[in-house]
C-alpha cells in the first residue's frame, strides 16, 4: 500500500509540474499543497491503519491552506506589478523634464 501511495504522489507531481503552465500562482499553491497534504496524510493514517483517510484528509487540508499561500503570493505580486508600472512611469516623466531643461538651457545659451 505504501509502494502504491508514493508511486501515485510521484506521478502527480510529476504530471503536475509538467501542466502547470497556464494555471494562476493560487491554483498552483493550491495543487502543491493538495499533493504535500495528501502524501503527509497518508503517511500519518498509515500510522493509525487509515491511510486513504489520512491522505484526503491532509490532501484537502493541503490545497486549502497551499490555496490562501497561492493567493496571497498572487496579491504581491499584482501589488509589485504596479508599483513598478508606476516608477516606469516616473522614470520616463523625469527623462521628459530633463530633456525640456535641456532645451531651455540651449534656447537661453543664443
Amino acid at each position: 500500500m505504501k509502494r502504491l501511495l508514493i508511486s501515485m504522489g510521484a506521478l502527480s507531481l510529476l504530471t503536475v509540474s509538467l501542466g502547470c503552465s497556464n494555471l494562476t500562482t493560487t491554483q498552483k499553491g493550491a495543487g502543491i499543497g493538495a499533493l504535500g497534504g495528501a502524501a503527509a496524510g497518508g503517511i500519518v493514517g498509515s500510522a493509525v491503519h487509515h491511510p486513504v483517510a489520512g491522505a484526503l484528509i491532509g490532501g484537502a487540508l493541503g490545497a486549502g491552506a497551499g490555496g490562501l499561500i497561492g493567493n496571497q503570493i498572487e496579491g504581491q505580486d499584482q501589488v509589485q506589478q504596479n508599483q513598478q508600472q508606476q516608477i516606469d512611469q516616473n522614470q520616463r516623466e523625469l527623462e521628459r523634464q530633463r530633456q525640456d531643461v535641456d532645451r531651455l538651457k540651449r534656447q537661453s545659451e543664443y
